[in-house]
C-alpha cells in the first residue's frame, strides 16, 4: 500500500510588533508575523521571509550615481589622463536614483564600490565618453583594485575614431565581495598607454544580484 502522505498543515504564527522583533529570542526555524512581513529565525538572526520585493534594503535593489563634475562642456570638465599613468575613475556622484533610500553601494568620497554582506553577488555597469588624439598607438586600460585577484576584472578599451572625437563606451562586469572587498572596498581605475586620454560622462550603476546574508 503506497504511503499516505498530509498534504495539508496549519501553522499558528504569533502576531507581534517590530519594535518586539528587534528584541525577541530567536530560535531557529521559529516563525512571527509583524506589519512589515513574515519572519523566521536563522543562524543568530530574525530573517525576512515574505513579502520579497526589489525595494526591500534586505534583499536585493540598485542604484546608479551620476558624475557632475567631469561633464565634457570644455576641456576643463573632462579628465585628462597622462600616459602610463594609472588613475581612479571619478564620480561624485552628484545625481543619484536609488530602487531603496537605504541602498549604496558606492562611496563617492573614497571613490569604491561598496556593499553589505560577504559573499554577496554585485553586478556593475560603468559607462563614460573618452577621446584620444591618436586611435591608432593610443588605448585605455580599465581595472578593479583594492583586494586580493580582483584586478584580474580588467579590460583593454580601443579607440576607433582619433582627432580627439568623441566616443562612447560601456563596461559591464560582475563580482562578489570577499571579507578584504567588503572590509575596504574596491576601486574602478584607468590608465592611459601610448598617449594622453580625455573622459567624462561617467555613470556608475550597480545592482545586488544576490544577498549572501
Amino acid at each position: 500500500m503506497a504511503a499516505i502522505h498530509n498534504t495539508s498543515y496549519k501553522t499558528k504564527v504569533d502576531d507581534i510588533t517590530d519594535a518586539e522583533l528587534s528584541s525577541c529570542n530567536i530560535e531557529n526555524g521559529a516563525l512571527v508575523r509583524t506589519s512589515t512581513g513574515l519572519y523566521m529565525g536563522h543562524n543568530g538572526s530574525n530573517v525576512k521571509v515574505y513579502p520579497q520585493s526589489s525595494n526591500d534594503a534586505t534583499n536585493l535593489g540598485w542604484a546608479r550615481y551620476d558624475d557632475t563634475q567631469y561633464t565634457g562642456a570644455g576641456d576643463s570638465t573632462k579628465v585628462l589622463l597622462s600616459d602610463g599613468v594609472t588613475t581612479t575613475l571619478p564620480n561624485n556622484a552628484g545625481s543619484v536614483v536609488r530602487s531603496h533610500s537605504s541602498i549604496d553601494f558606492y562611496n563617492s568620497t573614497t571613490n569604491k564600490l561598496i556593499g553589505i554582506n560577504e559573499n554577496d553577488v554585485y553586478m556593475a555597469t560603468i559607462v563614460f565618453q573618452k577621446s584620444a588624439a591618436n586611435a591608432n598607438q593610443t588605448h585605455l586600460d580599465f581595472a578593479l583594485t583594492g583586494a586580493d585577484d580582483y584586478d584580474r576584472i580588467k579590460m583593454s578599451m580601443q579607440f576607433y575614431k582619433g582627432n580627439d572625437t568623441a566616443q562612447n563606451t560601456h563596461i559591464m562586469f560582475q563580482y562578489y565581495l570577499d571579507s578584504n572587498a567588503l572590509a575596504n572596498g574596491l576601486t574602478p581605475t584607468v590608465t592611459a598607454v601610448g598617449g594622453s586620454v580625455k573622459v567624462w560622462d561617467i555613470i556608475f550603476f550597480i545592482s545586488r544580484t544576490q544577498n549572501a546574508g
